[in-house]
């Protein structure tokens, strides 16, 4: 499926973008080993966090079928799981394998995790040797999918600092801690998403955080609960890039999830000098939500403050489109993770601006572009969601038509993305050839 981009347009109206997909993966989880019926609200029905759903059942977990984003876990209990008869497939979803790698290090039966061909592409180092110092045993395929995991091992809790801050690696250390004996913490060197720590609270399981440390205890319970997920700051930000830059845009986005370890887009486009108003502030379920309106406005290229990075690291490629439009040069460093995500999103970023006429240089931890008047061309996604949608934004200061191969993997993270950019304004025809 290929995205056929014609220049111009603008962004109006008010739109509803999908549910928070990290949240929706960590729900789905926690529900399945959690003690009762939990009701999840708003979850996201893309194939990533379908895939999850899909592998605990797989595990015995009875979950209904999602219905206008409502799906009922018939949980089992921390140790209720039961052998899977098949590899489970999670497709794309870097999310679910690391997240369940942890969890599933501390079950009684062997386990194999797999994915498509860009997931078998991925190191998963990160998580294997940090729950291999707890005790877990874990082989793969030079440090890449498919991953073995042998159950029955006794896990022992163990303190981590992390490398580099993750939230999947710091997840997925929590999850195996569910399952240690004793107590299982880590230190992170910069803030990360904190819905798995929001949601186990939320279940009723004690976690503590002093500074930049965060624990909790093995062997506890977890308890049914209701979960309404807001939606996903990341699927918003493509749209709050595109109507910055395209003159006359006016958007209001509704409910979008406003995480103090999620917002790092605002504070990042607002620097540039993005008209963005929030408003309509609430808490929904232990999660800040509010309205985003946002304004079409010139933007002036900046130094992103590492310090944001891990806050916004997933729009961080809608985020360098509003750099190839601003005037000035935009420097993104502290920014190695996006090089382990569906791709390499530093090189494929740089390979798109460039065939778009905008100048850039790599760097190993991240780029500089300089704005400038963004042209036509072929636009390859190497199989990455964001790669594909960050670039449909482009479209909207563009000269020329732009297409966007391979796009059938934007479902993994948004479906209806062609339909409703569609309807807010953008220029744009899919096509399978």
């Amino acid at each position: 499926m290929h995205f056929y981009m014609e220049p111009g347009g603008r962004l109006k109206g008010r739109i509803r973008v999908p549910g928070d997909k990290s949240m929706s993966h960590r729900a789905i989880m926690l529900g399945s080993i959690a003690e009762g019926r939990s009701t999840v609200k708003g979850f996201l029905e893309g194939e990533d966090a379908l895939a999850t759903l899909a592998a605990f059942r797989e595990m015995g977990v009875m979950i209904s079928d999602p219905r206008a984003g409502e799906v009922i876990i018939e949980g089992v209990g921390l140790t209720g799981l039961r052998p899977p008869q098949r590899v489970m497939d999670v497709g794309n979803s870097g999310t679910s394998i690391r997240l369940m790698a942890g969890l599933l290090a501390g079950q009684s039966f062997d386990s194999i995790l797999t994915g498509d061909e860009s997931l078998l592409s991925r190191p998963m180092g990160r998580v294997i040797t940090p729950l291999s110092q707890m005790g877990a045993l874990i082989r793969s395929r030079e440090g890449c999918p498919p991953l073995e995991i042998q159950g029955g091992r006794a896990l022992a809790g163990i303190h981590y600092d992390l490398p580099v801050a993750s939230a999947q690696v710091k997840s997925s250390l929590l999850l195996a801690g569910l399952y240690a004996e004793g107590v299982t913490s880590v230190t992170e060197p910069a803030p990360t998403r904190d819905h798995t720590e929001r949601m186990l609270k939320g279940f009723g399981y004690e976690v503590a955080r002093e500074g930049d440390v965060i624990s909790l205890k093995g062997r506890g319970v977890l308890r049914s609960c209701d979960i309404d997920i807001p939606t996903d700051i990341s699927s918003a930000a493509f749209f709050m890039v595109g109507a910055s830059i395209a003159p006359g845009s006016d958007l209001l986005i509704e409910h979008v999830g406003m995480n103090p370890t999620r917002d790092g887009v605002v504070r990042i486009l607002r620097a540039m000098g993005a008209d963005i108003e929030v408003s309509n502030e609430r808490d929904v379920g232990g999660e800040p939500v509010a309205d985003v309106r946002v304004r079409s406005a010139p933007l002036r290229g900046i130094d992103i403050p590492e310090n944001e990075v891990p806050l916004a690291i997933d729009e961080l490629p809608a985020i360098l489109i509003a750099a190839a439009c601003a005037e000035g040069e935009t420097v993104l460093g502290g920014a190695e993770e996006l090089r382990v995500k569906e791709s390499d999103r530093i090189a494929s970023m740089a390979d798109g601006l460039s065939q778009l006429g905008i100048a850039n240089k790599v760097m190993p931890d991240g780029i500089r572009v300089t704005g400038g008047d963004l042209g036509g061309g072929v636009i390859t996604t190497h199989h990455d969601h964001r790669i594909a949608m960050s670039f449909a934004m482009a479209a909207l200061r563009a000269t020329d038509r732009i297409k966007i191969s391979d796009c059938a993997h934007v479902s993994t993270s948004f479906p209806r993305f062609a339909e409703l950019a569609s309807e807010a304004g953008l220029l744009l025809q899919v096509a399978d050839q």
